[in-house]
């Protein structure tokens, strides 16, 4: 049936999400999508919200935004050491929502669908009175027993991270016109994170999750579901030249800030060579900023001359 004489909602279906459906996705001409794992392999599923003005800004693209909702996904699924597969997705708009504004959500997701190989499988589309509110489930496989959780560090184990960290949360600081970004790196990395796709951490790290609220409050997480204490170097950890350009002032919301969508590993010292050999591989940077030890579930942070550091918060929370 023509997109045309179709009822409003299921034409803006065919019209923007349709040419996003894959296999299984049953053309989103019913209620419920048929997925048939790799032989051998098991299901990974990750769920993610997105709501304008708390995860990003009512006037950024609408491509970028899609492009988002759909990384910081991958983003969970890469903690896992896992492979994109599909995602199913609900989106909620206010009925004055443009043409335009689809339009553009739709490209950036076919940009990364292609970039990661993963296709729309179903998901509802609905209006609402408040701003824009998205939740996109995405769904990978890894072999059997070979995910990474965020419990099983051990003591011993060392503290690595993929990247940079801090890019994201001085991103937003420039959006909100708080920071100068003369080079547009840092705008950049917040409105579109890098996920850390095909990392192959399987059998190298005995503990991971994504960065997303903060690198010291999700270090707090793997220590708590691990039961051990964390120390890091703040002089360690990496930052790009826009986030060291920033200056001194700025290293607590880098730190803590959130959105930076980098890999947070724990790694034996017998596996680093591995680590890094994967990195390699990945075309990715790796860095050692500290390690795990016994002790009840804190983060110590370490500036200059050993000295903790004190913040006045640890991340994000949304409560």
């Amino acid at each position: 049936m023509p997109a045309t004489d179709l009822p409003p909602e299921f034409a803006l279906i065919a019209r923007h999400f349709r040419p996003l459906a894959g296999p299984g996705a049953l053309d989103l001409r019913d209620d419920a999508a048929l997925l048939t794992p790799p032989p051998g392999r098991e299901l990974v599923l990750t769920v993610d919200a997105m709501v304008a003005g708390v995860h990003f800004l009512p006037d950024d693209p609408p491509d970028l935004i899609g492009r988002k909702l759909l990384r910081v996904n991958l983003s969970d699924l890469a903690a896992k050491g896992a492979t994109p597969l599909g995602y199913l997705m609900t989106v909620s708009t206010p009925r004055d929502t443009p043409e335009a504004w689809y339009a553009g959500f739709a490209a950036g997701l076919a940009v990364d669908q292609a970039r990661y190989g993963a296709t729309l499988l179903g998901g509802d589309t609905t209006s609402t009175p408040g701003p824009i509110s998205l939740s996109l489930t995405a769904i990978g496989h890894v072999a059997p027993g070979t995910a990474v959780h965020r419990f099983g560090a051990q003591a011993g184990d060392a503290i690595w991270v993929t990247g940079t960290i801090g890019d994201g949360a001085l991103g937003l600081a420039v959006a909100l016109g708080r920071l100068a970004d003369p080079t547009g790196h840092l705008l950049d990395r917040y409105r579109l994170p890098q996920p850390r796709v095909g990392l192959a951490i399987a059998g190298i790290a005995t503990a991971g999750m994504d960065v997303s609220d903060g690198l010291v409050q999700d270090l707090g997480h793997l220590c708590r579901a691990s039961a051990l204490a964390a120390t890091i170097d703040a002089e360690q950890v990496p930052l790009s030249d826009p986030a060291r350009n920033a200056g001194r002032d700025w290293l607590e919301t880098c730190l803590t800030g959130g959105d930076d969508y980098e890999l947070l590993l724990a790694v034996p010292p017998a596996r680093e060579a591995a680590l890094r050999q994967a990195a390699s591989r990945a075309g990715m940077a790796v860095t050692r900023i500290g390690a795990f030890h016994p002790g009840a579930p804190a983060v110590m942070v370490l500036g200059s001359g050993r000295k903790p550091l004190a913040f006045k918060k640890g991340g994000w929370s949304h409560f």
